[in-house]
């Protein structure tokens, strides 16, 4: 098992810290005996505790350690943090990184001999506005969708093609969301994770036996241990192969949120310390800041408020142009499940339908039919791309890549136009909350985004009712994914 992070210059810096803010906490160091805890410190342990999982990715435990925050690795991904108090979108990245593996270690764990480097797990974690709620949406890795400059490809190819910023990229385009933080987790150190906290329960309803990873489970409840686990993670060897993995890994989650966060790790701190310690090793993010701050807002989150989402599909078995099976989304209903999830809705509630009154007046020009540029007014890197990814993907035409505006200080977004284009510019502001109309002397539109960041958000023409999704998501809580006893 790996070690934790470095070690601090003297004895105070040592251990960790749980449970605490920023002007204090209780300190675990392996070893050494403890007062137990009162029942209120117990309490705030164990809602720090639960802020730090979901405040880093589910998985990632940072919010709770104050004291070591140099065991946290940093990855350069491309993000632009949001703001500390509003809501938040998370890219969860499980990186299969094996090169470092001697021969007998990836034999061991039934890995296979391909090297590179490839995302094996793929969530979005939404974190509501009031920081109330968390939904988790799992990305098929097998779908099929486009990776900026590299063409059509399956959407786990884009960090093979361009690390965490490709990745990125991609799962905005495809999602309509904007990332605002980004975790990778090396699936590996897992293991590590799992055997830390004894091992998890988990519940199969079907018999599972892959001999590719030695893995032979009858239907039922069954302790795993972290090899186990991982291979229960990741097998395909069920009816409906990615699909039910992603189930298995949903529910993998739950359990390992339910063991870490029961009295049997809360109350043993060497334990405890060994988990925070060993998760904190397997883990990247960017941006490194601001994390100690979300995770004391999310303080009063339990495993009731995390739901988790799948992608609704339209084909699960598409023969791609290369000849790889893949996945297509139903991207009516995957727009709905993230526009919703992007509006803090419930994403298994069915969309209201839309009664067209019939009007003497002209319909709104769809966005289809608005063709537009967009020019990034700010120092802030990366936003002109994230604006034009969020029109593209409300159904706005922006050709060409963003450009830069020479005067870099636009506080407000503006929504520029020449000729007769007025009504289209309305329709482009409406999209973007707060922006500024004004007629200038160019042809077309134009939108100028300033540092007011505007989140987009979804229109429909007045004339004729929108695309009704041909499926509602289902969701499950982390606490329904648990086994029952």
């Amino acid at each position: 098992m790996r070690e934790g992070g470095g070690q601090g210059s003297d004895e105070e810096d040592a251990g960790v810290l749980v449970g605490g803010d920023a002007y204090g906490g209780v300190k675990l160091a392996p070893g050494r005996t403890r007062r137990p805890l009162k029942r209120g410190a117990k309490a705030r342990r164990r809602n720090v505790l639960i802020a730090g999982f979901l405040s880093t990715g589910v998985l990632v435990t940072t919010g709770v350690v104050w004291a070591t925050p140099r065991q946290i690795g940093t990855v350069d991904a491309g993000v632009t943090a949001a703001s500390s108090t509003g809501a938040e979108n998370i890219l969860l990245v499980g990186v299969d990184k094996r090169d470092d593996l001697t021969r007998r270690q990836q034999n061991q764990l039934k890995l296979g001999r391909e090297s590179g480097q490839r995302t094996d797990t793929m969530m979005v974690i939404h974190l509501s506005e009031d920081h109330k709620q968390v939904t988790v949406v799992s990305l098929p890795r097998d779908t099929w969708t486009t990776v900026p400059g590299k063409g059509e490809h399956k959407i786990n190819s884009a960090y093979q093609f361009g690390g965490p910023k490709l990745a990125k990229q991609t799962v905005e385009a495809a999602t309509g969301l904007q990332i605002n933080r980004y975790i990778e987790v090396n699936i590996l150190g897992f293991i590590d994770v799992v055997d830390s906290l004894g091992g998890v329960t988990v519940c199969t309803p079907v018999p599972i036996n892959d001999p590719k990873i030695a893995l032979s489970l009858p239907a039922g409840t069954h302790q795993l241990a972290g090899v186990q686990a991982l291979g229960y993670a990741r097998t395909r060897a069920t009816a409906r192969s990615d699909l039910d993995r992603i189930d298995r890994q949903q529910q993998v989650i739950s359990a390992l949120l339910n063991r870490a966060l029961s009295a049997d790790t809360l109350a043993n701190p060497g334990k405890l310390a060994s988990f925070v310690n060993t998760t904190l090793s397997t883990v990247k993010v960017d941006p490194d800041d601001g994390l100690i701050g979300l995770a004391t807002q999310l303080r009063d989150v339990s495993l009731g408020d995390v739901r988790f989402a799948e992608v609704p599909l339209s084909n699960v078995d598409f023969k791609a142009p290369t000849g790889e099976s893949a996945v297509l989304w139903d991207k009516p209903a995957a727009r709905d499940l993230f526009a919703k999830i992007d509006a803090d809705q419930d994403p298994a509630k069915p969309t209201p339908t839309v009664t067209v009154k019939p009007s003497a007046k002209p319909s709104a020009i769809p966005p289809e039919r608005i063709s537009l540029k967009v020019k990034n007014g700010t120092l802030i890197t990366g936003l002109g791309a994230r604006t034009k990814t969020a029109l593209v993907a409300y159904g706005f035409k922006v050709p060409g890549e963003p450009g830069n505006t020479g005067k870099k200080d636009y506080k407000q977004t503006l929504v520029r136009y020449g000729g007769d284009n007025e009504a289209a510019a309305r329709v482009v502001a409406r999209a973007i909350p707060g922006a500024e109309v004004r007629k200038v002397d160019i042809k077309g539109i134009e939108v100028i985004v300033g540092s007011d960041q505007p989140k987009i958000q979804k229109q429909q023409s007045t004339g004729t009712p929108s695309a009704k999704p041909s499926v509602t998501p289902t969701t499950k809580t982390a606490m329904q994914n648990i086994c029952k006893k």
